[in-house]
């Protein structure tokens, strides 16, 4: 309850200063905070969340899932053979020095305007963060640990499960968390180009429309999805990590 609190204190205060300033603006780009919550009400309904909202959470999940998986595939082998790392690094530092935006009229040419589009744009800039925290992870693995199991004949999918992972888990987690929130950005760019529905789609139609306390509205729903996905992973991360938030209390209480 006291990690909620905490969690929820800034927001809830940011958005009683941004009620209270707002309150009397006339401005037409910038409504008072009581006509954008007026517009969410009417314009989020569930119908609009079923067309709008669930599309975008779906590719959302399809796309950080894909990167998810190559990523820690990818990084687990470039992080465990030196000579595979040393060539695959100076490709590795070029795509990822490229902005996944960039790459959407390009992936747009082979992958067409639908869904699989919008997938392949979340996977491409998702998959850097876990692939590099991965290949970290893997190679900052303790020696000692690593002789130790080779030692007693832990080999195969035992020594990748129990030993690597295991061991690279806090980094590749550590990738997730920055994948997160680079998947949310992709995916509303991704439906700002050829799209029938989605939530960047609806944003951009607002604002084409000159509907601004809608698109304000859906600004913020945009921002309450980044924050329930953000609390939802660390919830898991904290579930998955015990035993290493466990050992770093302890470090800390010893030291």
């Amino acid at each position: 309850m006291k990690r909620l609190a905490l969690a929820l204190g800034l927001p809830v205060v940011l958005f009683v200063v941004w009620f209270v300033a707002s309150y009397g603006s006339e401005s037409f780009y910038v409504p008072p905070l009581r006509r954008i919550l007026g517009a969410f009400a009417d314009t989020w309904t569930l119908e609009r969340l079923r067309t709008d909202v669930l599309p975008s959470l779906g590719r959302l999940a399809v796309g950080y899932a894909l990167a998810a998986t190559l990523g820690i595939a990818v990084g687990v082998a470039i992080g465990a053979y030196p000579r595979l790392r040393a060539a695959a690094e100076p490709v590795l530092e070029f795509f990822r020095a490229i902005p996944p935006p960039v790459l959407v009229p390009v992936i747009m040419l082979f992958a067409g305007i639908g869904n699989g589009m919008k997938v392949i744009v979340i996977a491409v800039g998702c998959v850097w963060p876990v692939l590099l925290n991965t290949v970290e992870g893997i190679r900052a693995v303790d020696g000692v640990l690593s002789d130790t199991a080779r030692a007693y004949g832990i080999t195969g999918v035992a020594r990748l499960r129990h030993l690597l992972l295991r061991g690279a888990s806090p980094q590749i987690a550590a990738g997730l968390r920055q994948a997160l929130s680079i998947a949310i950005i992709l995916m509303v760019i991704s439906e700002m180009f050829a799209a029938s529905n989605g939530l960047g789609f609806a944003i951009v139609q607002f604002q084409r429309s000159f509907a601004i306390p809608e698109m304000w509205s859906g600004i913020i729903l945009l921002g309450l999805l980044g924050f329930t996905l953000s609390m939802l992973f660390r919830f898991v991360e904290r579930r998955a990590l015990g035993w290493y938030n466990g050992l770093r209390e302890a470090q800390r209480k010893g030291s």
